[in-house]
């Protein structure tokens, strides 16, 4: 018996000790796969982290995404920084230099280093930041040597509204990772990070978290900050790998780190301050800043580590959903395949290849503009001025016109559909909606049956027998004809959408 039960008691330490290591290695395991994505997983089945069963059908944004796999950065989805000596906007907060050959794939990770490179020859320029000062490339304001590169990328094409998201681990060194994103008139900094602040009592710290959206709408002057939040963590950024993302709506901004929402703006609250309107390029990048402290020599190299970056949106009906903001008359619409100016700012209103606008001319000018604060959604419409009892309509008509080649529509039927509000007052009995070429006219009927002071829906169908030429593009018309002899009441129009109907 006492035979038995030893080999019992040895049997069941055995089973212990077998369980034991399986639960460490599943529990290795499971700690594993946090860490490392299964790349096998067709990335077009990733869903947000805030989602992950896509109860909200995200679609990803391909374009856009990356799972940085290989040995190189993608240049046909990326900028990088320096490459070919070309760079966009800027060339880094100085006294650190944005230099390509710190941009690295390795490891299924995009890796973003700053170095000490005294021997780098690095540009013979300042860059002044606003009321922070400026310095020299790889020299700081007192002469003293800060031969320090890091690296930028950002996206070659610009998405509207969606779900951001990166995993990502900054550098344990006093040198920033930002995800961070621009368009026409607007910044939106997801995060800002720094792994080790010298200022420990500054705006960031090595577990705290900084998102930040910035209003560049001339006259771009700071400060320029909408909002801004600070997330103290139980974490150090620097220490492991976090997941951070944004959903962009278009009149809310929500943040998220690890699928818990930290943040949530709206416009109701902000009002016309809310100007994250137009479609934005996403930026990943290290920069010094000097108010937190400057990094030591000792500390560097460090990397800023990337797993993905992946952007999902919300499939649309509207044909015209992708140049949403355009038609909100928001901003430019973009001809991408033109390629961004490298000195195109944020606050340009510059037309050019890349960016065109609206286009009313001087005669039409008088009453027809793009006004600011009166909107159905962003913060602008266009509005017809009306006039007075001793004032009459000059024109034969009125037009406000699309860049030629911003309508791509195959040939088919559609509902074509705007938003409008009316004043009191006479106003138009029809609104006209021209397509250019094949041309085709839509028209918005019995406008003066309207309610007023409303944002009410228009709408009507239309059919082309041939898809659109190269030139194609909608004009908006108010003809004399359909106007009163004097005092015409104001009105506005937003929101333009095409859908088709089958």
């Amino acid at each position: 018996m006492i035979k038995v039960k030893s080999f019992a008691l040895i049997l069941l330490a055995g089973i212990s000790l077998l369980l034991n290591i399986s639960c460490s290695s599943n529990s290795t395991a499971n700690a594993a796969k946090k860490v490392v994505q299964d790349r096998s997983i067709p990335i077009s089945k990733f869903y947000p982290h805030t989602d992950p069963k896509n109860k909200d059908g995200w679609v990803l944004n391909e374009e856009i995404s990356d799972e940085f796999n290989g040995t190189s950065l993608d240049t046909k989805k990326w900028f990088i920084e320096g490459l070919n000596n070309e760079y966009y906007i800027w060339k880094g907060r100085a006294p650190a230099q944005f230099v390509p050959h710190n941009v690295i794939v390795e490891e299924g990770k995009l890796k973003l280093r700053t170095q000490w490179e005294p021997d780098y020859n690095f540009v013979d320029e300042f860059y002044g930041d606003g009321n922070m000062g400026a310095s020299k490339y790889g020299v700081y304001k007192n002469q003293q040597p800060m031969p320090i590169t890091t690296a930028g990328v950002l996206t070659n094409k610009r998405f509207l509204y969606g779900y951001m998201e990166v995993k990502s681990k900054v550098g344990n060194a006093a040198i920033t990772g930002a995800f961070w994103a621009i368009g026409h008139e607007q910044e939106l900094d997801v995060y800002e990070l720094m792994g080790n602040p010298k200022n420990k009592s500054g705006n960031i710290r090595e577990d705290s978290y900084l998102a930040t959206a910035h209003d560049w709408s001339p006259p771009a002057q700071r400060p320029t900050k909408i909002f801004n939040h600070v997330e103290n963590l139980d974490f150090r950024t620097a220490d492991d790998f976090h997941v951070y993302g944004a959903e962009w709506g278009v009149d809310y901004l929500k943040l998220f780190i690890d699928g818990k929402m930290i943040r949530h703006f709206t416009q109701d609250r902000l009002g016309t301050a809310f100007v994250l309107n137009n479609p934005m390029e996403i930026w990943l990048d290290s920069e010094i800043f000097h108010w937190l402290g400057l990094p030591h020599k000792e500390e560097l190299p460090v990397d800023f580590e990337i797993e993905y970056m992946r952007v999902w949106q919300k499939p649309s009906d509207n044909l015209l959903a992708a140049d949403g903001a355009f038609y909100g008359f928001e901003g430019p619409i973009l001809f991408e395949e033109n390629g961004r100016p490298l000195t195109l700012l944020p606050e340009d209103s510059t037309p050019n290849d890349y960016q065109k606008f609206w286009n009313i001319d001087k005669a039409a000018s008088k009453y027809l503009s793009i006004t600011y604060g009166d909107y159905h959604k962003g913060v602008n419409s266009l509005k017809f001025e009306g006039y007075s009892k001793t004032e009459k309509f000059e024109l034969p008509k009125a037009v406000a016109l699309a860049p030629a080649g911003s309508l791509d529509l195959k040939a088919g039927s559609y509902k074509v559909s705007a938003k409008v509000w009316l004043d009191q007052g006479v106003v138009p009995n029809n609104i006209y909606m021209v397509l250019q070429n094949p041309k085709v006219e839509v028209k918005f009927a019995d406008i003066s049956k309207l309610p007023r002071r409303e944002w009410i829906t228009i709408e009507a169908k239309m059919s082309r027998v041939e898809a659109s030429a190269k030139n194609d593009a909608i004009a908006i018309e108010i003809r004399k004809r359909d106007l009163p002899k004097s005092r015409a009441a104001k009105f506005f129009i937003d929101d333009i959408a095409i859908k088709e109907v089958k």
